[in-house]
């Protein structure tokens, strides 16, 4: 006896699709106020940004809570 093969079905809306996709693998963080991501202007040109040592901790902190690789770290990071 073999088993009955599920119904398939086609997405006709791909965007509502791709959206509750986004929104089923949605993660919810709250942060300091006082804890900033922006990095402040050096004022010259060429120069790296220094981010504060909070941010670089949380950072870090996602990445072994996570274990994700250092691009996706900063993946993330950027999207919250």
């Amino acid at each position: 006896m073999s088993s009955p093969t599920p119904p398939s079905y086609k997405n006709k809306n791909w965007r509502a699709s791709h959206e509750a996709l986004k929104r089923r693998g949605s993660l919810t963080i709250w942060f300091d106020a006082e804890m900033t991501w922006e990095a402040r202007p050096t004022g010259t040109r060429g120069r790296q940004r220094t981010y504060s040592d909070a941010a670089i901790q949380a950072c870090l902190t996602m990445n072994v809570l996570f274990a994700m690789a250092p691009r996706q770290t900063t993946g993330f990071v950027e999207s919250l």
